[in-house]
């Protein structure tokens, strides 16, 4: 099949550090294209996704500019169409408008938590089938059911099996209050195991300067001998903090959509402790890669029992729930279920 793959324009497909988005994109175009499907990806110059690339943007307009994603979208909605592909995908509420009369069927992936103002263009685009990333979030927007959930999967060929032989817990998310890493150091700090944490901080961004300095940095400062903070991380370096990690933590602070660390994690074969919000119960399979928890102290007390499962089983769980090919060929039986209905109902 024809499949026109919209990516946003804040960061590039892959990104070269943080970008949830822009990773799924790279990772269903690349798997796509190896099921024999011609892909174009929307994204900007500087991406380098599997199969075609049309860009309107350079560069990556981070910090996210949503008069640039205006632009960006109305750009592959008419270069579109001399592709003529079978399926358009989109991965931003904020594309929908630009794609109100195209041709082909729309499918379009939430990756957002619920937001009042992102509920409005959903409901002006009836006729784009609507995503999402798990039970829990399409839960949160009642008035876009149906909502057919897709579990993210992830290439096992770039995510290794690692032996957890650092001796510390991780964090990986960035530093704010709804990815909450002061509630993983407070965990650690109870436990005493050293933690590590790989993330970014967003300067500039009101909400995430008063977090660092209310909440983060007092924590990391009292217990310096325990945590270390890398700041934000390229792959490998992301790759590596996971691999030799015993444990992830993941104390999210919101109603997480899904929790890609949670399964990049589990592929390297370390376990994680998450609390029980968000879509943590559909990823998190206690006893085998890892455990549900509700608060700071119970997340301490589960340290050494997530130390104990086997490695090896967590990373057969994740292969097996978690695959990227596993993702895109539900994808692509949702693409031909819509381009040829009358073939996929008989």
């Amino acid at each position: 099949m024809r499949v026109a793959l919209v990516s946003t324009c804040a960061v590039p497909v892959p990104p070269p550090a943080y970008g949830g988005t822009e990773a799924f994109v790279a990772t269903l175009a690349r798997e796509l294209v190896e099921m024999g499907h011609e892909v174009r990806t929307y994204a900007t110059g500087d991406s380098a996704p599997a199969g075609a690339l049309r860009f309107r943007f350079e560069h990556a307009t981070w910090p996210p500019d949503y008069e640039a994603e205006a632009v960006h979208a109305a750009f592959a909605a008419a270069d579109v169409r001399g592709f003529e592909p079978e399926v358009v995908h989109l991965n931003s509420p904020d594309a929908l408008a630009a794609f109100a009369r195209c041709a082909a069927p729309v499918v379009v992936t939430l990756h957002h938590t619920r937001e009042e103002r992102l509920v409005a263009p959903y409901l002006a685009a009836p006729r784009a089938r609507r995503i999402a990333l798990s039970h829990r979030q399409a839960a949160l927007f009642p008035e876009l059911a149906p909502l057919e959930v897709i579990h993210h999967g992830l290439d096992p060929r770039l995510h290794p099996a690692g032996a957890g032989r650092g001796g510390y817990c991780a964090f990986l998310g960035r530093i704010g209050p709804e990815k909450a890493p002061h509630l993983a150091i407070d965990a650690a700090a109870i436990a005493r195991v050293p933690l590590v944490i790989g993330g970014p901080h967003w300067t500039g961004t009101r909400t995430y300067d008063e977090y660092f300095a209310r909440e983060f940095a007092p924590r990391l400062g009292a217990n310096a001998a325990l945590v270390e903070w890398r700041g934000e991380l390229a792959f490998e370096a992301k790759l590596a903090l996971l691999r030799d990690a015993c444990v992830l933590l993941f104390p999210t602070g919101w109603e997480e959509p899904f929790g890609l660390a949670m399964i990049e994690a589990m592929l390297s074969g370390t376990p994680v402790v998450a609390f029980d919000r968000g879509a943590a119960r559909e990823i998190v399979d206690e006893g085998v890669t890892g455990f549900l928890v509700d608060d700071t102290s119970g997340m301490a007390l589960r340290i050494g029992d997530a130390r104990k499962l086997e490695r090896a089983a967590c990373r057969a769980r994740a292969l097996e729930r978690f695959s990227a090919r596993r993702m895109a060929q539900q994808y692509a039986a949702l693409y031909h279920g819509l381009a040829m209905p009358s073939a996929a109902a008989s």
